[in-house]
Order: structure tokens, then sequence, then C-alpha cells
């Protein structure tokens, strides 16, 4: 608790000195942007784009492009409205302009179905609705400030999501999510309309999450978060869906961010390339040393952790081909932990008896082109090149200090993927969208682990080859009258190394019931394809012949069944309820023997050991949210559920999966106070606790796990212990000071402000020769310091 104590002091020198320099000056910033059909992504030309509570009233409209620009707007939260004849009015909702960057907006607009120019509507306002119109249930929209403002999460989308309803975190020490009592690995991301591998340094093979988002906040845009029965354009998920989308860079200005903290280094640029071409680049480098933490007295464990990472997004619009954009990510992270031939040292949790190496990199690289075919077709391609290597080493000390090989493995695996995506509208009531995406895979794959009964290195997987997966998809949207909306399609997925395929349906059904208060029901069947490694275990060697029983394994496929109440209150506060029942199938459990093991309980859905599609899953519950949006400068956040989540495995005994925590929930608050004679800086308190019923832990055999010398669990008790109950509170203090052409944040995020031992799990320690209990994370602060100019 030291350490904390320094950062808070430190911090409230900080903020001290920066309140006493700030100047009485009235700051303002300009606010540009275009203004779009939201299905064709043509311009609107004539749009009325207006400052809500500007004095004088600011305004202006759209130009022949459907750009804007709005001059010398005061700095802080502003709300813009959009209005044109035939599209319904779009109000944007505490965009946040600062002094330091130029606020630029691509606003989408829905055409109305009434056509009635002469009647005023007081619109309902939605500042939750997906950015996917197809998108009825178990859908919101999130922002770039959001992932900055919620305390605790750190500028990471996965982190964010904890905060809604059905969302909890798997590991605190990481950002692996477990949607709905799915498996962390049942999460797909997207970016730019195509599948893209997992974003996130210290991944493993088959892993949705990581340690930390290899996106930087600087090039994303507002992005679609889903967590059941999703539409049909999204395949190879079974639980939920990150839907990102990038943001441009600034093509009239150059503008550059630095950003320095304990997490590292992060400096940002973008501007346009010329000043009669409208193309913009924008581009984020990040470098970072996990262990400074360790250094400056903060319990992160003796490892040296290191990262780096670089995204961009660059736009090479045309006056006649489309647009162009070069888009992309990279990112390299390793852990090493170094062993001491000094037996006095092994006893300790976490003793220094191994040395480790593991690394684990990602990148990919993508190009897209967007072009408008006659009025009504809007056609976008995507061509995407993946590359993701992992790999882990360890030897461990014997007992005549000789340094032994006892897991060794390395995992390459290569993509190249297509996607083509036409919206068509039909009229103002249907819009259809259709398209396909290609993948060819590449991999080398190679794994080998000491096995205690055999007391040598077992070779478990070396293959090396190509593969491709197929998905295609045709949906429709049809409004059948001004409350009454229906999407209707269905998606295709075939893995082409064992033929294995899919065909789901998918539905949903809004009902607005009045202003601001609808009902609605999502139906969908969803597949997914495993870890290309887990196809290739053998269970055979040079000399009995290589055999792959795995090699025909089918896809785990689910059925979505979603019915959801959404109430608005007031204009700014909502109420939302969710239940929702999942039925998993084909589901790969164990071929050798009638037991209860199922791939439902694992984190990266990845095994080394006969399977079969003969397992079931079963989740199911209800989800409530009550929500004031940022008004005022003030907003909250309640988020509960009440779930369970079973499975069944080859012994065909329904037990709790190890994600069967019964009930969480979340409660968020933050408050902002402008501060100085022209409220020209902000000082914000952010707030977060978290509550989930205690995971399940299986119990472990102590005789058998010492007899082995590891870990042995007593299969025909799986994961029928709870362990304690999971709290946690968090806070995030911040100050921005805005100058001007110059906007400065200094924050503290405290994790784990009360430092509470949650438990992650137990493990038998064979240098004791007892069980040991490995706790979540301790009290953590992030001290940062970021600056646009």
């Amino acid at each position: 608790m030291k350490t904390s104590a320094k950062y808070w002091s430190f911090f409230v020198v900080s903020v001290f000195f920066l309140f006493q320099s700030a100047h009485a000056q009235t700051l303002t910033q300009t606010i540009r942007g275009v203004v779009v059909d939201k299905n064709l992504q043509t311009p609107i030309v004539g749009a009325s784009v207006i400052l809500v509570g500007s004095q004088p009233l600011k305004g202006t409209i759209t130009d022949a492009e459907g750009s804007f620009q709005v001059s010398q707007v005061a700095i802080g939260r502003q709300t813009i409205k959009i209005t044109y004849m035939g599209y319904k009015e779009l109000t944007l909702s505490n965009v946040v302009v600062n002094a330091g960057k130029e606020l630029i907006i691509n606003a989408g607009m829905e055409e109305d179905i009434t056509q009635l120019s002469e009647i005023t509507i007081k619109p309902t306002v939605e500042k939750d609705k997906p950015l996917n119109d197809m998108a009825a249930v178990s859908a919101r929209t999130f922002s770039v400030e959001e992932t900055q403002r919620y305390a605790a999460a750190i500028n990471d989308p996965a982190r964010m999501a904890t905060a809604f309803a059905g969302v909890i975190s798997g590991d605190d020490g990481g950002n692996n999510i477990v949607i709905r009592g799915n498996a962390p690995s049942g999460l797909l991301w997207r970016m730019e309309g195509i599948d893209i591998p997992n974003p996130n340094h210290f991944s493993s093979l088959g892993a949705a999450g990581g340690g930390v988002s290899i996106l930087s906040a600087q090039v994303l845009s507002n992005s679609d978060f889903m967590t059941g029965a999703f539409p049909a354009e999204y395949g190879n998920a079974l639980s939920g869906v990150f839907d990102l989308k990038l943001r441009k860079g600034n093509n009239q200005k150059r503008e550059y961010t630095f950003q320095a903290g304990l997490m590292g280094i992060d400096v940002a640029a973008e501007g346009p390339f010329s000043k009669n071409y409208k193309g913009s680049y924008l581009i984020n480098y990040r470098y970072s040393t996990l262990d400074l933490l360790g250094r400056v007295g903060v319990p992160i464990g003796d490892a040296a952790q290191r990262f780096q990472d670089i995204s961009y997004n660059i736009s090479l619009p045309t006056k006649k081909s489309g647009k162009f954009t070069l888009f992309g990510f990279g990112g390299l992270s390793s852990t090493l932990w170094e062993g001491k031939a000094d037996s006095t040292l092994w006893q300790t949790e976490g003793g220094k008896r191994f040395d480790e190496n593991f690394k684990s990199n990602t990148g990919a690289w993508g190009m897209t082109h967007a072009i408008n075919l006659g009025s009504k077709a809007f056609l976008k391609t995507v061509a995407l090149y993946s590359a993701y290597d992992n790999g882990f080493r360890q030897h461990r000390f014997n007992n005549n200090y000789t340094s032994e090989l006892r897991y060794n493995e390395n995992y390459s695996l290569r993509k190249m993927a297509i996607s083509s995506t036409i919206n068509y509208k039909v009229n103002t009531r249907m819009a259809l969208r259709a398209g396909a995406i290609w993948t060819h895979h590449s991999y080398d794959l190679f794994k080998e682990a000491w096995e205690s009964d055999t007391q040598k290195l077992e070779r478990f997987i070396q293959s090396k080859g190509q593969t491709a997966t197929i998905q295609a998809f045709a949906q429709a949207n049809y409004r059948l009258s001004e409350k009454l909306t229906a999407n209707l399609g269905v998606h295709t997925l075939a893995l082409l190394l064992n033929q294995s395929r899919s065909i789901e349906p998918r539905a949903s059904l809004k009902w607005d019931l009045a202003a601001g208060q609808s009902i609605a029901f999502g139906y969908g069947i969803h597949s997914k394809m495993h870890p290309i490694g887990l196809y290739f275990y053998s269970n055979g060697d040079a000399e009995t012949g290589v055999n792959y029983p795995n090699r025909n394994i089918d896809f785990t496929k689910a059925q979505h069944f979603v019915l959801s109440y959404d109430r608005l209150l007031n204009e700014y506060t909502r109420i939302k309820i969710e239940t929702y029942y999942q039925s998993l199938y084909g589901v790969p459990v164990s071929a050798d023997a009638r037991n209860s093991f199922s791939l439902l309980n694992s984190m990266d859905a990845f095994e080394t050991k006969p399977l079969v599609n003969k397992g079931k899953g079963r989740n199911y519950g209800l989800e409530f949210t009550l929500e004031r949006f940022l008004q005022n400068n003030f907003y909250y956040l309640f988020s509960g559920s009440i779930f369970r989540s079973q499975y069944s495995g080859s012994d065909e005994i329904w037990r709790s999966t190890r994600f069967d925590v019964g009930s969480a929930a979340n409660f968020l608050i933050g408050k902002e106070w402008l501060v100085g004679r022209q409220k020209n800086n902000v000082l914000g308190i952010n707030g977060k606790l978290t509550y989930i019923g205690g995971f399940r832990d299986t119990p472990i055999d102590l005789a058998a796990s010492r007899q082995k010398g590891q870990t042995v669990y007593l299969e025909n008790q799986m994961y029928e212990e709870t362990l304690n109950a999971y709290f946690r509170s968090d806070i995030r203090i911040s100050w921005k000071r805005n100058k001007n052409g110059f906007t400065g944040t200094l924050s503290l995020d405290i994790q784990n402000v009360t430092n509470r031992e949650n438990i992650f799990g137990r493990y038998y320690d064979d240098n004791i020769k007892d069980i040991r209990i490995a706790y979540q994370l301790p009290l953590i602060p992030v001290l940062n310091y970021r600056i646009e100019f």
C-alpha cells in the first residue's frame, strides 16, 4: 500500500500544479465531417447540421460531397443535430471537443419510410443503438471515449465490455471475457468488415483474448459489440462479436498524440498527404515493458514482460474509382522467466526451478475498396493477410541442478482472406446485404511435452500444410411499418480440410411499442471451427504410424433464442431486460472413455486428446441494465445477470461448466467538473464495483498428484466445487487541461483498490508436495499522461 500512497501524492501535486497554471481563456475548436446514407454510403447534399444549445446558434449545411464544417466551437461536450428531408433526424450527444485536435465525424443517416416532411416528429434518442441496423437484439455500440472513461478499461474494448450485462472477466490478469457462460474462445473479432486474428498481446493458440490489447484507442472509431443471436453476416462465432471500425486521419491538418505511463510509451500521428488531396494517414506506435511496474514496487510477478505494437489506417480516395484504404496492426510480446540452480529458491510460490520463454506475435495487413454501383448499390471488398507465431519453451532443473527440457511448442499460422459485401437498397422499406469470405490457411505446428508416466518428452503435434474456409451470407432488412422491422438471413460456413459444413438461418423481429419503447426477438444457428492445431493432434509416432484422430472433427454449433425489452425512461435514462436460451450441440468430448471432459470448459478450445462431437451444453439467463447516459457531466450504469451454464460430456451427465458463476453485477458511476474561469479544464472521477459469483473448480486428488508429480483432478467431481465470490472495486481519476491548440490529460487508474485477494484457482506444486491457491491481480496503479496537439 506504500506504493499506492506514492502515486496518490504525485497525482495530487500534479493536479494542483496544473490547476494553478490554468489560464482564463476562451478556447474553441473546429468540428468537421461528412453525412452519408447509412446503407449506401452516398453523400447527403444539403443536410442541416446544428450545434444544439449554441448562442448564437451555430450550424451549416453539407456540400456536394456531404461534407460540413463548423468553426469556433467551444470546447467541452457538445450535441449535434443533423436533419434532412426524407431521413430520420440524427442526434449525436455528448461528443467531446478538445482544444488539441479537430473533431471529425462520419454520420450515417437512416431513410424515413413515412416521407412526411410537413409533420415534425420528436426523435427517439437511441444512444446505445448498434451501428449495424440489422442487429435487433443483444447488441450495442461503444465509443472510444468509453474505453478511456470507464474505470479499469484502460483503452481496451474487451475490458470495457465487462461492464455490460452478461459479460464477465475470465481472468482479470488478462482480457479474456466470458459471454453468457460461453468459453472466451467463442468470441469473433472483426475489423473493417473482415475477420481478423486475435488482436491481443500474450495470447495463446485458439484464444480470443490475451494480456493487453494490440489495438490503440487512437485508431479506433465507434464500433459494435454483440452477445448473441447476431445477424447473418457474422459467422464462425458462438458467443459474441467485436465489430471494429477504424477512424480516418485528419485530411486537412497534421495532428499528434503522445502518451506516457507505467504501461509504456504511445505515439500517434495523422494528417493529409497534400493540400490538394483528400486522403489521409493515421499511425500509432507503442512500446512497453510491463516489468517496469515490478521495478517500482507493484507486484505483478517476477517474469520480464515486454510488448510493442503498431496500428494504422491510410485513406486513399479517388474521384471515379471509389475509395481505397490500407489498414493493419502488428504486435510483438514476450515473457521471460529465469530459473536458478538453487534449491532454496524452489520452495516458494512461483519458485525459480523453471526457465521459461514465451512469445506471441500477431500481425494483419489489409486493403479495402468501396464503390457505389449506381444509385442503389454499394460494394465493399477487403483483402487481408495475417500472421501469428506462438512459442513456449520450458526447462526444469533436476535434483542434480541440470537443466532439462520439459515443454516445447511452436505454432505458425498464416492466413489470406478476401471478403466482398454488397448493400442494395430496394426501396425505403427494404435493404439487402450479401457477401462472401474466402480464407486460405497455412500452418506449421509443433508440440512436445514431458509425460510423467513415461518419464520422457512425448510429441503431440507435428504437422505442416494448408486448407481453406468459405463463408457466405445473405440477409434482408424489411420495415413492415413505421413500428415493425424484420431481419431475415442465412449464413454458411465450410472447412475444406474435412468437408465440415453448416447452414445457419438467422432472424429477428423488432416492434416499437411507443416512442422510446420496444420489444424484440432474435433467433439463429451459429457454428465455430476449432483452432487448427486441434485437428492435427497425433496419438502415434514414426514407428507405429502417425494418426490424426481429430482431423474429421465437426464444428461446435449452437441455437440462440433472445427476447428483449428496451425502454427509455427519459431522454438520457434507459432500462433493458433480455432473457436468452442457448443450446449447444456437436461439442467435442472425450473419444477414449466415458468421462466428464468437454471443450466448453477450455479457455482456448485447444486440447491434445482424441475427441468426438457428442457433447452438449446449455446457457440460459436473465439480464438487466439500468443506464443513465452522460448528461450534465454525470452518468451511471448498473448491469446484472442471473444465469446457468451447464454441459454434458461423453458420460452424458449434466454438470456446471467452469463459468457457471450463477450471477454477476456491475455498478459504474462517474462525474466531471468543469474547472477554471472559462471552464477549460475537466476533473473526472469514475468508479466501478464488480461482483461475480464464484467460478467452478474441480477437487484435486492430492495422493495421485504426489505420485505423478503434477495436478491430478477427481474427474468424477468435475466443477462441483464453487470458489469464493469475486469482488473488485476500481477507480479512475483524471485531469484534462485545454490550452490553445493543446490538450493534456493526466490520469490514475487504480485497479482493485481494496487489494482483495480473489481466487483464480488451485493447483498442485510438486516442490512443496501440496496444493497452492492462485490469486488474481492485486492492487495495480496505472499512471498515464496524454497530450494532443
